[in-house]
């Protein structure tokens, strides 16, 4: 544990040479709502506007002292921003794999942070494709393979995040949330705060769709989840790493907390509208899940926040999932008669709030019904129930598939 700590100190001294340490800011409009002092870390504030490129330098930093000079990683987002940046600094070739169907504006980015450093290969349509294609290379050139947590090297590149925490606190914080994907950074600040602040308690958040450490706690064990959510694409891993795991073992499964992926979007929206802070999905794990952990009342809470690489194009698909956590729009799939004055019936059932946002009917004429996919947005949750209520009153046949992932996804 000792030995630990004093190779976090040494990898932060070396960090300096890329940026400050990120700002600790404490937080009004948080710390009001849950009755605590809550401090939000801005990793989303680094070169690559995420905490990624911490690991990745001190990973290169340790290889090219022994002599490596070339680097290959498996990436669609910030891990490769990451090494790529930290190519360009140390002056050594980088070769990312990253899938056909990673964004353009991905891409663009990571090519941006490591120049000339770097060539970027697209392979694979999943990411299970690309990561083989970049180990098998990698073995091929004799090039050092840059994990992007499962490496001890990386565990404490990460691990710096907490070191800056606590010099940036007149003492150690109550309780810390740390964002768990595949585990580097929640590793690396556990390790350290065992050793350096044993009083903090830790707490941790995951997506829903992609709890790997909560099923790796039940189950004693890593475990391979057979389906994930990669809505949160900066924390959606099916496996938990293996070293990661070897630290976070000792955790109790109800100290992770997991994060519905729609309300992730309204917590986005939230930090975004009030605090003007941009937040990509896995960057914003950490303050969702704060209604939901216990005892936080007059306690120092430090948040982690993980990165802001968010796409705005996304923007949409956010807000839209975030109205339907809130309860503020609902999708029916209406059965109405087909006869004249039908459509006008139903319209006269809306109330002064209601507002239609999606419209699609069918009319079939060898059928006395025909089916209205309809999507209604409105000002309080409780509007949408009375007109569901409305709805059964007339008699009109109405399904909400607003919550049912097969239609929704189809449909919406």
């Amino acid at each position: 544990m000792e030995n630990f700590a004093a190779s976090v100190r040494q990898a932060g001294i070396a960090l300096r040479d890329l940026f400050e340490p990120t700002p600790l800011q404490k937080n009004d409009h948080l710390s009001a709502r849950y009755g605590a002092e809550i401090w939000l870390k801005r990793e989303d504030l680094t070169p690559v506007r995420s905490y990624k490129l911490r690991g990745a330098f001190n990973a290169m930093r340790k290889a090219v002292a022994a002599g490596g000079r070339h680097f290959v990683c498996a990436s669609a987002g910030n891990h490769a921003q990451g090494m790529a940046y930290a190519c360009r600094h140390f002056g050594v070739r980088g070769t990312i794999f990253m899938p056909v169907t990673t964004p353009r504006q991905k891409i663009d980015k990571t090519r941006i942070f490591g120049g000339d450093a770097i060539e970027i290969v697209l392979t694979g349509d999943y990411f299970d494709q690309t990561l083989a294609a970049a180990q098998d290379f990698a073995g091929t050139e004799g090039a050092s393979f840059l994990a992007p947590f499962d490496d001890p090297d990386v565990i404490e590149g990460q691990a710096t995040v907490g070191l800056e925490v606590l010099a940036q606190l007149d003492g150690p914080p109550d309780v810390v949330v740390l964002p768990v994907g595949g585990g580097g950074l929640s590793a690396g600040i556990t390790r350290l705060f065992a050793e350096l602040a044993p009083g903090c308690r830790t707490e941790y958040a995951e997506p829903e769709g992609g709890a790997s450490l909560q099923g790796a706690l039940v189950q004693g064990a890593p475990v391979t989840l057979p389906a994930v959510d990669n809505f949160v694409d900066g924390a959606a891993v099916a496996r938990i790493g293996a070293l990661p795991f070897s630290v976070l073992s000792g955790q109790r499964p109800d100290q992770v907390h997991l994060a519905p992926e729609d309300r992730i979007c309204a917590t986005m929206l939230d930090m975004l509208n009030i605090e003007g802070i941009v937040l990509e999905p896995a960057g914003a794990l950490a303050v969702d899940v704060l209604p939901d952990i216990p005892d936080l009342a007059g306690k120092r809470v430090v948040c982690i926040c993980s990165g802001g690489n968010f796409d705005f194009e996304r923007l949409p698909e956010v807000k839209e999932r975030a109205q339907r956590h809130s309860g503020l729009k609902r999708y029916f799939i209406l059965r109405m008669p087909q006869r004249p004055g039908a459509l006008r019936d139903f319209l006269q059932l809306l109330g002064p709030d209601d507002d239609i946002a999606r419209f699609e009917y069918l009319k079939k004429s060898a059928r006395n019904f025909g089916s209205i996919l309809i999507g209604i947005e409105t000002t309080r949750p409780e509007n949408l129930e009375h007109l569901r209520e409305r709805l059964e009153a007339a008699g009109i046949g109405h399904r909400d598939i607003t919550r049912d992932p097969v239609l929704a996804e189809f449909l919406i």
